[in-house]
């Protein structure tokens, strides 16, 4: 069944009659809270009415949501968008459920809730618009692994502290299932070694035939134990957050589906690459590429896309509090894995934190002309993650903050002196770094973003660094056991 949100009339009126001929029995009403985690409600069908798209429906406890509301203002409408109404295929004809993502409104007639990461995004947009450009668009390139099976003991706090990762990839498999990836091994093998070609298939065919979500392509990534990555076609900020949320969604439950388990956790494993998001970006007005100019000999950028990336090196160390935002994702941002550590820029160098991709010369590749940051990883709210990005980009434009000369080379090998002398600075070692980060860096964001989600953002970041550095890990025993 091909999408029904193809459909030009995308409005409540629609949805009512698409529940008609479809035969949709229920509604999940979807939402994320502000980490990004996606959470849902499942209504009967016949029970959803016209005014319920004006009204809201008020199933919704905010403080029971992480970032929402206090106990004293709990509650919440949920307001379904008709445009993202699509049919959950893996859900039985029987019980035939249809999906709508949902933007969250105050009780009592008090309006839109400003800590709906949804609101944020779309208020980015009306920002950006408001700044005299007509849109921008959006290309995160979101990697992800998918195991055989996973399981964990951590709640014996003195026994059994541990885990395990099974993949019949995996450069540790010992019963004999196929041929195993090494370690750094993984870029582009063919099956048999690739054994998720035909589940990454699946997911592309119902990203798109569902919900009208388009994927340029998909390949197995460098790690060894299934590394993944479905490329998506670019779109505007808030659409673009709403496909990511969507993605997740989708290569998780069809992973379910099929005896795995699929995971957005940057660093799973210790001495292979960790899954990243590099987010690329580009603002348009009048049907025009403005990051693209053709005179500038080294990389066909604009003075504005300058700009723009200087924004992004200015408050990197910031920004990865919100785009990289749990422990582990400083266990990617290490050297020797292909993650940014330095605050630098250039064409092909991946080892930067701003990148300008550089595949084509010409006119003809003008509209594919784009700002890459590479620091990113899926752990983010999208979201939040693409507001603060164009957050940073436009404090760079209003600013006139430069890029500065690119580094063409691989920065993992300059010694410190060199890149002091480069002028190249470090991204956060860790969370509490970036959360210390972001509580003297913010003023850029306050325009898109509330107070009160910088301050959770900062307070939740200190939060959960503590959350995991406060307790003894496995390897800690092995190396300081005999002290």
């Amino acid at each position: 069944m091909k999408n029904m949100s193809k459909n030009n009339e995308l409005n409540p009126e629609w949805v009512m009659t698409s529940i008609k001929t479809k035969k949709i029995e229920f509604i999940d009403l979807q939402f994320t809270d502000l980490p990004g985690k996606l959470h849902h409600v499942t209504v009967p069908a016949n029970k959803l009415t016209i005014d319920d798209f004006i009204e809201g429906l008020p199933h919704l406890d905010g403080s029971s949501i992480r970032g929402f509301a206090e106990i004293h203002e709990s509650d919440m409408l949920m307001k379904p968008d008709p445009k993202t109404l699509s049919i959950i295929p893996w859900i039985p004809e029987e019980s035939k459920t249809a999906r709508l993502l949902c933007d969250i409104h105050k009780g009592f007639g008090e309006g839109r809730l400003n800590k709906d990461p949804r609101s944020i995004s779309q208020n980015a947009e009306n920002i950006l618009k408001k700044e005299g450009y007509d849109v921008s668009y959006w290309g995160p390139e979101v990697e992800f692994f998918v195991f055989d099976s996973v399981t964990t003991d951590t709640l014996a706090p003195s026994q059994r502290q541990g885990y395990e990762i099974k993949s019949r990839e995996a450069a540790w498999n010992t019963e004999a299932t196929g041929y195993p990836i090494r370690f750094k091994e993984g870029y582009f093998p063919t099956p048999p070694q690739d054994t998720l070609m035909d589940y990454r298939n699946e997911c592309v065919q119902i990203l798109d035939k569902f919900f009208n979500i388009t994927c340029d392509a998909h390949h197995h990534e460098v790690a060894t134990a299934g590394q993944c990555e479905i490329d998506l076609k670019y779109d505007s900020l808030n659409k673009m957050a709403d496909n990511v949320t969507t993605y997740k969604y989708v290569v998780k439950n069809i992973a379910y589906n099929q005896g795995m388990i699929a995971t957005m956790m940057p660093k799973p494993i210790f001495g292979d690459n960790g899954s990243g998001m590099h987010i690329s970006a580009s603002i348009w007005k009048k049907g025009k590429n403005l990051f693209y100019d053709s005179e500038d000999k080294h990389a066909e950028i604009s003075q504005l896309a300058r700009y723009f990336g200087g924004g992004l090196m200015e408050h990197a160390q910031s920004l990865v509090a919100i785009t990289n935002p749990i422990p582990n994702s400083y266990k990617r941002l290490v050297p020797g894995y292909e993650a940014p550590v330095y605050i630098a820029w250039s064409r092909r160098n991946r080892s930067a934190a701003v990148r300008v991709p550089a595949y084509r010369k010409g006119k003809k590749s003008a509209n594919q002309k784009r700002i890459e940051f590479r620091p990113p990883d899926p752990a983010a709210n999208p979201y939040l993650s693409f507001a603060a990005v164009l957050a940073a980009g436009l404090d760079g434009i209003k600013k006139k903050i430069d890029m500065g000369d690119p580094v063409d080379e691989n920065i993992y090998k300059l010694s410190k002196r060199e890149r002091e002398q480069k002028g190249i600075k470090e991204l956060p070692t860790n969370l509490k770094e970036a959360s210390e980060a972001l509580d003297s860096d913010n003023k850029y964001l306050k325009q898109i973003f509330p107070n009160e989600v910088i301050e959770y953002l900062i307070n939740n970041a200190y939060n959960e660094h503590n959350e995991i550095s406060m307790r003894p890990h496995p390897h800690e025993f092995y190396r300081y056991l005999d002290i």
